[in-house]
């Protein structure tokens, strides 16, 4: 099965930083870690050495393996929230248009960054303890995408029996569900999930008044 080539532009954060913004180029350097070696290819010492700081440079920002993994996932969700956001306070944007904006760019975030995607949705950053702040981050990004959905109830294009909120998680986890077979490789063409994300549009479009 062909596999989505994703367009990604490295890491290079190695001498790259200057004071003050260590912790955003040890978070760049875990991703890319993670990316081409996996989880268990990160640790605190070899993250120290790609950035070039000492080996208790990193504890300054992290105070174990798992603070640092918390934070790189919620990093996906801010990357995520910032898309999102750049969509939907888009004046020149169809509303319709926006939602497929920000499908598009979901499923591309999911291929480009697979490993991150699952760190971000895994069991461990949902049910242990010690996670607030990744959960609050997260949880503020899917409120931004339901903007999306109760704009549609605001501007009369959903029948009042239409609830934004219930409509927006069915529509998550259909987008979850896509992104995640497209990381582990079943939907290996672009192609395809181009087709997929406008059959979705258009069965959304069903239920709105949008002109035909």
């Amino acid at each position: 099965m062909d596999k989505i080539i994703p367009n990604i532009t490295p890491a290079t954060p190695t001498a790259n930083y200057h004071h003050g913004n260590l912790r955003e180029a040890l978070l760049a350097a875990s991703v890319d870690i993670i990316r081409n070696k996996g989880i268990q290819g990160l640790s605190l010492r070899n993250l120290a050495e790609v950035v070039g700081v000492s080996r208790t440079a990193p504890y300054h920002h992290f105070k174990d393996k798992d603070a640092l993994l918390a934070a790189v996932a919620e990093q996906g969700f801010i990357e995520m929230n910032g898309f999102f956001g750049k969509i939907i306070q888009n004046p020149d944007i169809p509303l319709m248009q926006k939602l497929k904006q920000a499908l598009t760019d979901y499923v591309r975030f999911a291929v480009q960054h697979p490993t991150q995607y699952e760190l971000m949705f895994g069991r461990d950053m949902w049910q242990e303890e010690n996670h607030d702040q990744f959960q609050r981050t997260a949880k503020d990004c899917f409120r931004q995408y339901v903007q999306l959905f109760e704009l549609f109830k605001e501007e009369g294009l959903l029948a009042e029996s239409e609830n934004p909120l219930r409509l927006a998680q069915i529509m998550w986890a259909t987008l979850h569900g896509l992104a995640k077979l497209a990381c582990d490789g079943i939907f290996g063409k672009q192609d395809d999930l181009d087709d997929i994300i406008e059959y979705a549009m258009s069965r959304f479009e069903n239920l709105t008044h949008m002109p035909k």
